[in-house]
């Protein structure tokens, strides 16, 4: 396969797509209470690599306050105010996956151990950091081994200690042991999740006090000789063990993936026989103090998961240890079809904080919903088409979208989550939502996030672009930012350090805080001399003998 050809092929899968979409209209960085305005347009940047970058809108609406970031393969953290200008920022010797203010003013950061072995599916870290303001580093941890790799996304709890998300290898063996299907198992195994509680040891180490296991929590009904087998739709708060297969399309050849390697989609562990190996993917974890519970999220499930905090990791192995409450795809457990999917590869999960409107429900972002009629599943299988020299399925066939749901879990009259017999668990569709006017110009088919607000506006990051938007209620835009900062923070061996192909202006997520903050007290927080260098992306000429038959 001629490279060059190769990467003008999936460059331009990311950069357009001839869908007769729409891109938003950008107005002038002033402020103005005018709604963002939309305008029909014959293409559809999924990169948005040629938009405006920096503020574009600062309504008198916009909510006050800073939003703290993370460039796109870089070291260093942002806070930036309402204007679009850096007041603080934190330059760390890592990559950062995402950051935490702390009360004290203190930066709690997920980044990206530099030679982790095994794991190799995008957001992998292995280190917790914590940073004073001044950017002195105080704590280090590291969860890396051949075995488990803590990744994308912790929650630190009310007692200081810190929820991870963590992989684990369970082998072919282990696999096929628990009834999953030999035929969907990659040949190193597969990857399912934990949650663990990290108690610190400062100033470096800490002390892992609490885990759950989905391992402990699965149910299949292919091989009636394995101890846990049972009928799927009867039992509900079980992980359905054959239920994830992995994503991405068809499996790559070794050529391929090194080719990936070099274009910055996939990270250096990934191999033909781990593809397949990361069956759940789980990228988001919150907890809610007043329930001891614990929320996260798998893309790769379409689901949202509960499970209670409050008992010990001993009775977590058994069926205190089963799910509270799940939500986005009620066929993993037999209780829907494909009409009731509600979820698709979602991200940032959590609870709507006490005291802000709709406490107590729950906020996602739903990456990428399929239009109905769509062929193509996802923007992965697009690229995976996109490799093929004669694809039987056109880009133009993807008509994908993306939105912020908001929904309340049902529960009875003990409190606890309600899930009727032979129905899945509620609600059938969310309270409130988020989505373009258009709905397609809205779009970001990985990472990104939302933010509920205290005066009810929702701050919502879609991730791809780089883009960071305020809405109210209504959802009426009335503060906008484009990210311009652009880092290259590459590993030791050159690799890069996440995998981020085209999307260079990418964004995990975002988070705004209000100027009474505590963190902030006695902070200088005026704009930073000189501001941070911004990237402006240039168009690469077309590769040599490209119309070449």
């Amino acid at each position: 396969m001629n490279y060059r050809l190769f990467f003008a092929a999936i460059f331009s899968v990311f950069i357009t797509f001839q869908s007769c979409k729409t891109e938003p209209e950008h107005q002038p960085a002033e402020t103005t209470s005018e709604i963002r305005q939309w305008k029909p347009d014959d293409t559809r940047s999924i990169t948005g690599v040629t938009e405006e970058r920096g503020l574009i809108l600062n309504s008198e609406k916009a909510t006050p306050g800073y939003v703290l970031f993370q460039p796109s393969s870089s070291t260093e953290t942002f806070i930036i105010n309402k204007q679009g200008e850096v007041v603080h920022k934190w330059t760390g010797e890592l990559n950062c996956m995402q950051s935490y203010l702390q009360d004290n003013g203190n930066l709690i950061r997920l980044d990206r151990d530099i030679d982790f072995p095994t794991f190799a599916a995008g957001g992998q870290a292995g280190r917790i950091r914590e940073y004073d303001w001044d950017g002195n580093l105080l704590w280090d941890y590291e969860y890396a081994t051949e075995t488990e790799l803590i990744h994308h996304d912790i929650e630190i709890l009310p007692n200081g200690n810190i929820l991870a998300i963590s992989y684990e290898v369970i082998s072919p063996e282990e696999a096929a042991a628990a009834g999953r299907d030999p035929e969907h198992t990659a040949k190193a195994g597969i990857w399912p999740d934990k949650i663990i509680e990290i108690k610190p040891q400062r100033p470096k180490g800490g002390e892992v006090v609490w885990e759950w296991r989905m391992w402990d929590h699965i149910v299949q009904d292919r091989d009636s000789t394995k101890p846990n087998y049972g009928i799927v739709a009867e039992h509900p708060r079980k992980i359905n063990v054959n239920a994830g297969g992995g994503e991405g399309g068809p499996p790559m050849t070794e050529e391929q993936i090194e080719q990936m390697k070099k274009m910055g989609f996939t990270t250096s562990n990934a191999t033909v026989d781990n593809q397949n190996s990361d069956i759940t993917h789980v990228n988001a974890v919150a907890y809610n103090a007043e329930l001891d519970q614990i929320v996260f999220s798998s893309p790769h499930l379409h689901e949202v998961y509960i499970i209670d905090h409050s008992i010990s990791t001993e009775e977590a192995k058994g069926e205190a240890g089963d799910l509270l409450y799940r939500w986005g795809n009620p066929q993993n457990y037999g209780r829907g079809t494909e009409e009731d999917q509600v979820l698709y590869g979602q991200h940032d999960v959590k609870w709507i904080p006490k005291g802000y409107p709709g406490a107590g429900n729950l906020i996602v972002f739903n990456n990428d919903i399929p239009e109905p009629g769509n062929k193509l599943p996802s923007v992965w299988a697009a690229i995976m088409q996109a490799q093929s020299p004669d694809p039987q399925v056109k880009i133009e066939d993807l008509g994908n979208y993306s939105a912020v749901f908001e929904f309340s879990p049902p529960k009875d009259n003990s409190g606890s989550y309600e899930i009727k017999e032979n129905a899945p668990f509620g609600p059938k569709e969310p309270q409130w939502d988020y989505m373009a006017p258009d709905k397609y110009s809205f779009y970001s088919a990985f990472i990104s996030g939302a933010q509920r607000l205290k005066n009810g506006n929702t701050l919502i990051a879609s991730g791809a672009k780089g883009r960071f938007f305020e809405v109210t209620p209504d959802k009426e835009i009335v503060w906008e930012y484009w990210n311009p900062y652009v880092h290259h923070y590459v590993l030791p061996d050159g690799s890069a350090s996440q995998p981020t192909g085209p999307f260079i202006y990418g964004q995990f997520r975002a988070t705004q805080f209000m100027p009474d903050f505590p963190g902030f007290e006695g902070k200088d927080l005026k704009p930073i001399q000189p501001q941070p260098e911004t990237f402006e992306f240039k168009m690469p000429p077309p590769p040599e003998n490209a119309n070449a038959q």
